[in-house]
């Protein structure tokens, strides 16, 4: 009898089952860990099925004799490689990410419902409402912006709200539908980072517009901010 044989026998079932499980983990570790993103909480549709994967996969393989430890681990190896390689596309290229996590979009702007916005992103009136309440919002015309994320939040700015960033530049990609809010053009935008030295939004990790100012982060800092 070979050693996998004999791991795989009636005798070892639970060593059987707490390898499997121990291989599990190491796989959600590296997962973590290479793909930068701290934890599994999904942010986005993607990374919810890719969580009802993970327990499809450990669920309905560690009780199976059928399935040996190598096989399982070749598995959670296709599994990981899958989530790593697509985090990377993701970061590289913005039309693969906009394809896989979807774009927020704009329910509410300077107090008027967007009704096709919500048809958009399959969000009911009803919805709409328990949203605003939960945040303490009785009146849609006290809301100056609401944004509906990918994870199912809704990002609300209010009328006289005090000092609130507003992200006109994100991944490199300009926010055309904030810049409308905070009454600014794209033109504008172009000066203003041409004055600042940068040649383009594609350099910018992050742009806020805050006080009528502009403050970047861009790609080749990770701490600064250049005013």
């Amino acid at each position: 009898m070979t050693a996998l044989s004999y791991l795989q026998s009636d005798d070892l079932f639970y060593l059987n089952v707490f390898l499997k499980l121990l291989l599990g983990l190491l796989a959600i570790v590296l997962v973590i860990n290479k793909s930068g993103k701290g934890n599994l909480a999904p942010t986005s549709a993607i990374d919810q099925v890719q969580n009802y994967v993970l327990g499809g996969i450990i669920g309905g393989i560690i009780y199976s004799p059928a399935i040996s430890i190598l096989q399982f681990a070749a598995v959670l190896a296709i599994w990981a490689s899958l989530i790593i390689g697509l985090r990377r596309l993701k970061t590289k290229n913005h039309s693969i990410k906009r394809f896989i996590d979807g774009a927020p979009v704009v329910l509410i702007k300077h107090g008027v419902l967007d009704v096709e916005a919500c048809r958009k992103a399959k969000i009911t009136a009803n919805e709409v409402a328990f949203k605003l309440r939960r945040e303490g919002v009785y009146h849609i015309r006290d809301v100056k912006r609401a944004v509906f994320e990918q994870n199912g939040e809704l990002i609300i700015v209010l009328r006289g709200e005090e000092n609130p960033k507003y992200p006109v530049i994100t991944d490199g990609i300009v926010q055309t539908s904030v810049l409308d809010d905070v009454d600014r053009t794209e033109e504008w935008l172009a000066e203003e980072l041409q004055k600042m030295g940068y040649e383009s939004a594609a350099d910018i990790f992050l742009a806020e517009y805050a006080s009528g100012e502009l403050k970047l982060v861009p790609y080749n800092s990770t701490v600064q901010e250049k005013e």
